[in-house]
């Protein structure tokens, strides 16, 4: 069973000093490194190298979960890999140790939170629409051409002008004129 750490910073001038130091006190065999790099970026070289290094029963030791990623998603991702790899998962800092028993408690904990705080999102995004229907809002982008845009687009092509040619001149493509033809003639019919 190995320790296999992992540091990074996020920018060049920021120092690994204090990260190395905590992750050799831990026993780490070899410390993987990242300079200047965003932990909101999933592929980064050195946790790559990290983690292709690591081996079953092998355990990724970082001094903070913040160095390893910065949203819960990826962190649980990961972690989840790990586990079906057969390897752990320790934080120094926040005294984590997915090898424990309870170290694996506190990521389905933090699981089951995320996953959670994802349904309340989407539920009250979907109360959000049903209160602007109710109020007659219209939901969804602004339609590129108003309904005076598409009468004049029906007078030129009765004068034989070209489809490609007035799309151009009212910035949009064909299809999108095509497509706003064809819903303006079905709300018509429905009128």
């Amino acid at each position: 069973m190995t320790k296999m750490g992992y540091a990074r910073v996020s920018t060049d001038d920021q120092n690994l000093d204090l990260q190395r130091d905590a992750l050799i006190a831990a026993g780490c065999v070899r410390i993987h490194e990242d300079h200047g790099i965003s932990g909101r970026i999933a592929a980064r070289p050195g946790l790559d190298r990290a983690l292709a290094a690591l081996g079953r029963g092998d355990t990724l030791v970082v001094w903070r979960l913040d160095r390893l990623g910065r949203s819960l998603p990826h962190l649980l991702a990961l972690a989840g890999d790990l586990e079906a790899r057969g390897c752990g998962l320790a934080s120094l800092t926040e005294a984590i140790d997915t090898g424990s028993a309870g170290g694996r408690l506190v990521f389905h904990i933090m699981g089951a939170l995320a996953e959670f705080e994802r349904a309340l999102i989407s539920e009250r995004t979907r109360a959000g629409l049903q209160a602007r229907r109710q109020r007659g809002q219209t939901l969804g982008r602004k339609p590129k051409l108003s309904r005076s845009d598409l009468a004049a687009v029906r007078a030129d092509l009765e004068r034989g002008q070209k489809v490609g040619g007035i799309a151009s001149r009212l910035g949009v493509s064909r299809v999108t004129l095509w497509r706003a033809l064809r819903q303006d003639a079905q709300a018509a019919f429905l009128l």
